[in-house]
């Protein structure tokens, strides 16, 4: 997040961001194997972006939306609700775990170069401050800290337009050369 600006004007850039990826949505779904072959990781995950392939569905459950990647960098974010609330009124970390996972592991994806893949092995999630419906919204920033033949790793951090910080987490992927079509 820039310093120099405020939270507000954080807040309506981020909006804007949103509007703008939203709008580029044609539909929810799951990308098929003939749109992704031949393509890098970073190149999978910006046909995501440039909505030449759907959506995920759980981006609409949960209402949270990719919005940046770069190579070894993913950047979502996502919106409290009463939907998402625990029991005590906050939303419930699941939510935050959701949106950290797709951080780390989309910056992970960003990486993969034509014909590999990956797959989570293990998160880590250090939950700091509540998040309550107060908080418009949020983002999760994934970046990667290694990317081997074998495991790569990535961590992350959910935070407010303002700068609180939310939680952060880490993740521990197996990468693997993607299995041949079954004919």
């Amino acid at each position: 997040m820039k310093q120099d600006a405020s939270a507000e004007e954080t807040l309506k850039r981020w909006q804007d961001e949103e509007a703008a990826v939203r709008a580029r949505i044609f539909g929810r779904g799951v990308a098929t194997r003939e749109q992704m072959a031949g393509l890098t990781g970073l190149q999978q995950m910006q046909l995501l972006l440039d909505g030449k392939a759907p959506a995920p569905p759980i981006s609409e459950t949960l209402d949270f939306a990719l919005i940046e990647v770069a190579h070894g960098r993913a950047i979502f974010q996502g919106k409290p609700s009463p939907r998402l609330l625990n029991p005590l009124g906050t939303v419930h970390g699941g939510w935050y775990a959701t949106l950290l996972d797709s951080a780390v592991g989309c910056a992970v994806h960003t990486a993969m170069p034509i014909g590999r893949a990956y797959t989570t092995l293990e998160l880590k999630l250090n939950i700091v401050k509540g998040i309550s419906l107060k908080v418009p919204l949020v983002r999760a920033e994934g970046y990667t800290v290694h990317v081997g033949r074998q495991t790569a790793t990535a961590e992350g951090r959910l935070y407010g337009a303002d700068g609180t910080l939310y939680a952060h987490a880490s993740t521990t992927c197996l990468v693997f050369e993607m299995p041949a079509e079954k004919g």
